[in-house]
């Protein structure tokens, strides 16, 4: 049957799985709303305040789903108002489709209103995008986009549509959902080197990242590591992939990571990582990283070898395949000297982040959330302390549950990723925020008021902008320059402006009180609660050192 360009763009998305797009209408996608009217009744559009959350929504809800998220925005500033969701969906390997519209073909150049080349700018933060300029190519380009979104690393794709290709006619043919390209097997030459090493190794360490979330592979890790007789640390994009109760499990190492993962990995002989790319954050200074270690480096994407950190054996293919292969490729291991030390790094850890009882602190706030949570319960967060907090103290235990923006940092992330996810899964999501992060997209509180959605905003507040206050605390002579915020924003009434409850918690006492009124609303909800603007994430390592200047009493310094 024949069908405008727009209707196609609709049907194409429903064809692939979309059941929910996020997105705000505009001069340029009056023809795909139209759309989008007419096609109600099988797909779900939520219209966000402003498209960086539809962005951001789209993320979270593919984050928390492991499907493509959908954003749809016009063209000019609704498009560039979507980079920083796609650059952060970019970072972190979140499989995400934008469509953006633009002006009509003829207009194309001529500096048209609201024409932005947004191939051009997005360029660099996307696996691939297209330009779609004849109708007979706009149902398989979004087919392709779908395809390059979800193979193999996944990541964000963008196609933009002139407004004569969303309103052309041509004849649509429904077909199958695409699936994702196969990933090609680990060569077995590899697999047999790995296993050499780790017959070898006296104190093996096996390092986790957003890869092992992203494929599901948290048995097959847990499998090496009880074959192996290993400890398991993690990156902060690797949060959730193993339970947290898991004794094997060390926790996040790296600039803000627990004291045993980290130290553990620095005193380690052999590194057999899984779906990590030796980010900065995690190695610190590289020259001084792991210098006593051998790695072993898994990633599906081989452009990620050697590219940071040297290995002995590199790896590529799916985590779950090549975890399977090695796990089956090794005799069982003992370890017990090693993992008696791992122990006593476990145990100091548990002293360095020992809690006065009754006060009001990070941890006791985090802890006082997790007792009203359960195991399915999504917990998303902005960028800074209190991201740092969430990664050191919550006690993940199901993959999926932890959504937080990794490689961009992007403050102001955590609102709209906490309703998307939370539209995906239809349970309800914790949002951990800081007061200067929640300044950045407060007005997605509209959308989730507007769609009730189940979200429990919990403000850190401590009046600062605290990750770089404590920077030029330990680094900076104590000058604290545009760092101390002096805003006289009241959260709680604006909450209610919004529509929303809110609640504040001023001690811990007062908190516990509030805590299970909250949980029980049905629809979003806020708690503003403060937080000494004094605590710090700790441990950490300074900027540009390593594991040798790790901090854990400033104080000392």
């Amino acid at each position: 049957m024949k069908l405008k360009g727009a209707q196609i763009i609709v049907e194409t998305l429903i064809e692939q799985g979309a059941s929910t797009v996020f997105g705000y209408p505009g001069g340029q996608v009056i023809d795909i709303y139209d759309a989008l009217y007419l096609a109600q009744d099988r797909i779900h559009h939520i219209i966000t305040a402003h498209e960086q959350g539809a962005s951001h929504a789209a993320d979270g809800y593919a984050r928390s789903t492991g499907e493509v998220g959908v954003v749809i925005a016009t063209s000019g500033p609704g498009a560039t108002n979507l980079v920083t969701g796609i650059a952060t969906a970019y970072l972190d390997s979140i499989p995400l489709v934008a469509i953006t519209g633009n002006v009509p073909n003829s207009l194309i150049g001529r500096d048209s209103f609201q024409e932005v080349d947004i191939t051009g700018v997005t360029m660099p933060i996307t696996k691939h995008n297209f330009f779609v300029k004849k109708i007979e190519d706009l149902a398989d380009t979004i087919r392709e986009a779908f395809r390059i979104a979800k193979s193999g690393r996944p990541g964000p794709v963008l196609v933009d549509v002139p407004k004569d290709v969303q309103n052309g006619l041509y004849e649509y043919e429904t077909q199958a959902k695409i699936q994702k390209d196969d990933v090609p097997a680990p060569e077995e030459a590899d697999i047999a080197k790995a296993a050499e090493l780790i017959a070898a190794a006296e104190r093996p360490y096996i390092y986790i990242g957003g890869g092992a979330v992203t494929d599901n592979a948290g048995e097959q890790v847990l499998a090496l590591a009880e074959k192996i007789d290993a400890p398991i640390g993690c990156t902060m994009m690797g949060i959730s992939a193993v339970p947290a109760s898991n004794p094997r499990w060390l926790g996040m190492e790296g600039m803000h990571g627990h004291y045993a993962s980290s130290i553990a990995q620095n005193e380690a002989d052999l590194i057999v990582t899984a779906g990590c790319r030796f980010s900065d954050r995690g190695t610190g200074n590289t020259s001084k990283y792991a210098r006593n270690a051998k790695i072993i480096h898994m990633d599906i994407d081989p452009s990620e070898m050697c590219k940071n950190i040297p290995a002995e054996v590199c790896i590529t293919g799916s985590m779950r395949a090549v975890l399977e292969k090695l796990t089956a490729a090794v005799e069982q291991k003992q370890h017990p000297a090693w993992m008696a030390r791992v122990q006593e790094l476990k145990e100091y850890t548990a002293k360095l982040e020992q809690q006065k009882e009754g006060e009001l602190t990070p941890f006791t706030a985090i802890d006082a959330i997790a007792a009203h949570t359960n195991k399915d319960t999504i917990v998303a967060t902005d960028v800074g302390q209190h991201q740092m907090w969430v990664a050191q103290r919550y006690p993940f235990e199901t993959p999926r549950t932890f959504i937080s923006s990794g490689g961009l940092g992007t403050m102001g992330f955590g609102l709209g990723a906490a309703i998307g996810a939370a539209t995906a899964t239809g349970r309800k999501t914790v949002l951990v925020t800081g007061d200067g992060s929640f300044g950045m997209n407060l007005n997605e509180m509209a959308t989730a008021v507007s769609n009730n959605t189940p979200v429990v905003i919990f403000i850190m507040n401590n009046g600062v902008l605290g990750m770089v206050r404590q920077w030029q605390t330990l680094f900076y002579n104590k000058h604290y320059s545009n760092t101390t915020l002096e805003r006289k924003t009241d959260f709680v009434k604006l909450a209610e402006a919004f529509g929303m409850p809110g609640y504040r918690a001023m001690h811990l006492a007062e908190l516990h009180e509030i805590l299970p009124k909250a949980f029980a609303v049905d629809g979003p909800v806020l708690i503003d609660c403060a937080i000494d603007c004094d605590a710090f994430v700790l441990p950490m390592l300074p900027p540009g050192g390593s594991i040798d200047d790790i901090i854990v009493d400033p104080t000392a310094m």
